[in-house]
């Protein structure tokens, strides 16, 4: 080999030995800021411009973790320009729910979102700003008090009896447990708002029938795939008609609310003309309209009291029924389970009873059956998502401001190194020890935790335990003849059942003037 030969390799390897360097320290820098802050998450790799959205699985609860296995218990991935942090175990999760819950208090609005919520001014969607704190404390404190749900309590006796008998009507002809609790709850929540409505034509509407179209059609906008999510410069072009489509269902909606508010403002108006008091206790539209020229503070926009109205409607009806439907098939599936819990209701109820909200207190283990299904079939297993309002750090790792973070709970509710047995159904694991739904064993926290925990727990807890007890104290229930036990699950932004539960009622109670 020539001199000349051996000096073009020598510098043929300088050169390349240059080079890996620099891209050695090119990665290094990506990973560490000037300031020697920590890397961002590990993550797999994805293409340009779209990033991982073509490896994205439709069932993204079980597709992240099984990336947790790959990556670890916190990794990034990004979609189009949007980077996606997911967190799979409760010690990571602890850290964004209460060790910088302020920080990660912001929901990551989506357009969809945005079009649904009046721009994000509900509750549940909105920024961790002074609005939210404002319409969570009203909610709170005045709508679900103590002494507003006992006074609720009425409509609860009235509505869950009367699915009782609708029920006792179908006596051994198909009955879809979905269909039931939906309509129960409806008219539960339509008569908490808005009971002293005049409006002649709202009290005989089918309302249930009318928020389930729309609140099902929501729900499966909000699991589409948005381009504009992911690229926000699109988004002003809605190419694909997801904001088009949800403001299409806001529509429904607010003709609806529109009249009920109108109404009720004729009627206060009229009331304070002739010099009549309003008598009997205020409906939840009475207070927020009480609210609407307030000066010290509360005053509420008509918007922001649509907004509210909406989530009431739409949370509280969606997922007390899709719960009812899971733990009904769940209970279905094991007769020992089944055995055990009207067995429950025999020895706190008897036969010779209905159902009493007294009861409830006292029904342990359908209780503890309630939370076993919650924790196997969490109704937003990856609860709603998160943004930092700064740039923080979560497990050695960089999370950036303004990214979505997301809470993985059907991996935690599921993992063997928390839960024994994780893949069985078991409810005794709920007999022993203290659970709740409050969020602050991170362990188990189907509703949130944080300031961000879902609002409305304790009239949902009411409402579930409320009807399955009747339902399963009044009747035995069996699947339609060839028919199989189903739990397969299809993921939105609900977990529900992909196949709808239909099943048969049957007589349990001795007296039939019970049903009546």
């Amino acid at each position: 080999m020539t001199q000349s030969n051996n000096n073009e390799l020598s510098m043929l390897v300088v050169t390349i030995s240059l080079l890996t360097l620099a891209i050695v320290w090119f990665k290094y820098k990506l990973s560490y800021s000037s300031n020697g802050a920590p890397p961002l998450p590990p993550g797999p790799r994805s293409f340009p411009i779209v990033g991982y959205l073509p490896f994205l699985s439709p069932d993204l609860h079980k597709h992240f973790t099984s990336m947790a296995h790959t990556y670890g218990p916190i990794f990034k991935f990004k979609l189009g320009s949007k980077l996606h942090v997911v967190i799979n175990t409760p010690e990571l999760a602890k850290v964004v729910v209460r060790d910088q819950d302020e920080i990660f208090s912001n929901r990551d609005q989506s357009s969809a979102v945005l079009a649904i919520t009046y721009g994000g001014q509900d509750m549940i969607f909105s920024r961790n700003n002074d609005n939210w704190r404002k319409l969570r404390m009203i909610f709170v404190h005045e709508v679900l008090s103590n002494k507003n749900l006992e006074a609720s309590g009425s409509f609860r006796r009235d509505e869950v009896p009367k699915a009782v008998k609708k029920v006792f009507a179908k006596i051994g002809s198909v009955t879809n447990i979905r269909e039931v609790a939906f309509a129960t709850e409806t008219n539960v929540l339509t008569r908490t708002i808005w009971e002293n409505t005049s409006n002649e034509d709202m009290k005989r509407r089918n309302l249930g029938a009318e928020i389930d179209m729309v609140a099902s059609n929501v729900v499966k906008i909000l699991g589409r795939v948005n381009l504009s999510d992911f690229w926000p410069s699109l988004a002003c072009f809605d190419l694909q008609g997801v904001e088009r489509d949800m403001k299409m269902q806001r529509h429904e909606l607010d003709k609806l609310f529109t009249s009920i508010i109108e109404d009720r403002i004729e009627t206060n108006s009229k009331r304070l003309h002739d010099e009549v008091e309003s008598e009997g206790k205020k409906d939840f539209l009475q207070i927020l309209l009480d609210h609407k020229n307030k000066k010290d503070g509360t005053s509420l926009s008509m918007t922001q009291i649509k907004a509210l109205l909406l989530d009431v409607m739409l949370a509280g009806t969606e997922t007390t029924a899709t719960t009812v439907e899971w733990v009904m098939a769940s209970i279905m599936r094991d007769h020992n389970i089944m055995k055990k819990v009207q067995e429950e209701l025999v020895e706190i109820v008897g036969l010779n009873n209905i159902v009493e909200e007294s009861h409830l207190p006292k029904l342990k283990y359908l209780d503890a059956t309630i939370k076993e299904t919650l924790r196997l079939y969490p109704i937003l297993p990856l609860l709603l998502p998160r943004s930092p309002s700064k740039t923080c750090i979560v497990g050695r790792y960089t999370i950036p401001k303004g990214c979505t973070v997301i809470l993985n709970v059907w991996s935690i509710h599921r993992d063997p190194l928390y839960w024994e047995n994780p893949m069985e159904f078991n409810p005794e694991r709920f007999m022993t020890g203290k659970w709740d739904y409050k969020g602050n064993n991170l362990v188990y926290f189907p509703f949130g935790s944080g300031r961000r925990i879902c609002a409305g727990i304790p009239l949902a807890e009411k409402m579930l335990m409320y009807i399955l007890a009747s339902l399963l104290h009044s009747f035995d229930w069996s699947l339609p003849e060839g028919e199989e036990h189903d739990l397969t699950e299809i993921f939105g932004i609900a977990l529900k059942k992909q196949k709808p539960l239909i099943a048969i009622p049957s007589q349990r109670l001795l007296d039939m003037n019970l049903y009546m």
